[in-house]
C-alpha cells in the first residue's frame, strides 16, 4: 500500500487532476493492478465543466512607505476559484472593500466580510484580495470545486499578509500588481470499474470505492494528493486484492475508483444514477484519507445504511479500529444521495490540498488498519443476516 501511495503520488503524474495526462497514467496503472488480480475491468468516460487551472505562476508584488515585497505563490498568496482570468498584470492603489472609491483599487476584503458582500461595490476596480488560511506547514490550499468566476480578479492571502495589506490600505499608502492567469477546461473524466464476484440471488453485493484524481500541479507547485487521495485507492486496491479470494461464497464484490471527486463528486455522482437505472443494490464503503489515524476514523452513514453500520461497527470491534460519526464529504454522499446503503470512512490528511500532502506523511500502519476495517466489514456482510440493523453509536 505503501508503495501505491508513492506511485500515484511521484512527479509524472502531476497531482492527477481531472482531463489531465498525470489522470490518465494513473488510471492506465490502477486498472492494470486490478487486471493483476483477476477483475473484469473497464472504464467509462463522463464530461466535466469548467476545470480551474492556473496555467501560469503569478507574479504578486505589494509596496508601501516601508518598502515592496513580492509574495510566495502558494504561501503568502494564491488565486481565488472565483477569480476572474486576468493574465496581464493589474496595479493599483489598496483600497478597503465597502469603503473606499473602488475605482483603480485592489480592495483588501474585511475578515468578517464575505466576498458575495465585497462584490457590492467594486465597479471600476483592479480586483480583490481575501484572507485565507494556512496549514501547520504554512500552505494555503487548492480548490477545484467552488462558485462560479466573478467579474474581477480575486487572490487570496495568507493572515500575516492581509493583515499587514488591509493596514497600508487603512492608512492610505499601500500599493499592489498582480495577474491571475485562471482558466476554464471542459475535459472528460473517467471512472474505473471492476468486477471481481458476482453475487448469488439475495446474496450480499459490495462496491468498494474511491477517489484517484487529486487537484494537479501548478506551474511550479507541486501538488502530490498523497493521503487525499492516492492512499485510498491503496486500500481498496488492498482489500480487493484480499476478498478476490478470501471472500465467503455467495458475496458479490466490485470496485468503482473513481475521478472527478475534486469538481464536485461528479464520477460518482455518474456512477450512481447508473446503478439506479440498473435496478443494482449495492453496500457501497467509500475510503477518503487514510493518512494518520488519530484517535479514531471518521465514519458518516447515507441511505438505508443500519445494516451496513451495523457491520462496520462489529468490524471496528473486530480489529480494535476506534470508530466516531464524523463527517466525510467525499463520493459516498452521491451514492447515499441515491438511495443505496453508503458509509465513508475517513482517517486523517496532512497537507490538505497543498504540497505538503506528501507520502512520508503517510502512516503504514494507517492503511493497515483502515484495510483490515473494510476487509472485515465485507466478510461479515457476506455472512450476516440481512436482518441485523444495529446502528453505530456517536462515540467509542
Amino acid at each position: 500500500m505503501t508503495a501505491t501511495v508513492a506511485t500515484l503520488a511521484c512527479d509524472p503524474l502531476a497531482g492527477r487532476r481531472v482531463g489531465s495526462t498525470g489522470g490518465a497514467a494513473a488510471r492506465a496503472w490502477i486498472v492494470d493492478q486490478l487486471a493483476a488480480v483477476g477483475a473484469d475491468v473497464r472504464t467509462e468516460e463522463f464530461p466535466v465543466r469548467a476545470v480551474p487551472q492556473v496555467y501560469e505562476a503569478p507574479t504578486i508584488t505589494w509596496g508601501d512607505r516601508d518598502g515592496t515585497t513580492e509574495l510566495v505563490f502558494g504561501r503568502q498568496v494564491a488565486i481565488h476559484p472565483a477569480s476572474a482570468d486576468t493574465p496581464d498584470i493589474r496595479r493599483g492603489a489598496l483600497g478597503v472593500a465597502g469603503k473606499d472609491d473602488p475605482t483603480g483599487r485592489w480592495l483588501v476584503v474585511p475578515a468578517d466580510m464575505s466576498l458575495f458582500d465585497a462584490y457590492r461595490d467594486t465597479h471600476g476596480a483592479a480586483g480583490l484580495l481575501v484572507r485565507r488560511p494556512v496549514d501547520a506547514e504554512g500552505w494555503q490550499f487548492t480548490m477545484l470545486a467552488g462558485p462560479d468566476p466573478g467579474p474581477l480578479p480575486v487572490l487570496t492571502l495568507n493572515s500575516d499578509t492581509h493583515h499587514a495589506v488591509l493596514t497600508a490600505a487603512t492608512t492610505g499608502d499601500g500599493w499592489l500588481a498582480g495577474a491571475t492567469p485562471l482558466r476554464r477546461d471542459d475535459v472528460t473524466g473517467a471512472n474505473i470499474h471492476a468486477c471481481l464476484r458476482q453475487p448469488v440471488p439475495a446474496g450480499a453485493d459490495l462496491l468498494l470505492t474511491a477517489h484517484y484524481d487529486g487537484v494537479g500541479d501548478h506551474p511550479g507547485l507541486r501538488l502530490p494528493g498523497a493521503s487525499d487521495n492516492a492512499t485510498g485507492v491503496a486500500v481498496v486496491l488492498e482489500a480487493a486484492r484480499v476478498l478476490a479470494t478470501a471472500l465467503p461464497a455467495g458475496a458479490g464484490l466490485s470496485v468503482a475508483l473513481l475521478d472527478g471527486e475534486e469538481v464536485g463528486a461528479l464520477g460518482s455522482a455518474h456512477h450512481a444514477s447508473q446503478l439506479r437505472a440498473a435496478g443494482a443494490a449495492p453496500m457501497v464503503i467509500n475510503v477518503d484519507g487514510a493518512g494518520r489515524l488519530e484517535g479514531a476514523a471518521a465514519v458518516e452513514a447515507g441511505g438505508p445504511a443500519h445494516r451496513l453500520l451495523a457491520l462496520l461497527d462489529q468490524a471496528g470491534r473486530h480489529t480494535g479500529i476506534p470508530l466516531v460519526a464524523g463527517p466525510v464529504a467525499s463520493d459516498n454522499r452521491r451514492y447515499g444521495g441515491a438511495g443505496f446503503a453508503a458509509v465513508g470512512i475517513g482517517a486523517g490528511m496532512g497537507g490538505y490540498h497543498s504540497p505538503a500532502d506528501t507520502p512520508d506523511k503517510v502512516d503504514p500502519a494507517t492503511l493497515g488498519a483502515i484495510a483490515r476495517l473494510v476487509v472485515a466489514t465485507a466478510h461479515l456482510a457476506a455472512a450476516a443476516p440481512a436482518t441485523l440493523s444495529s446502528p453505530i453509536g456517536d462515540k467509542r
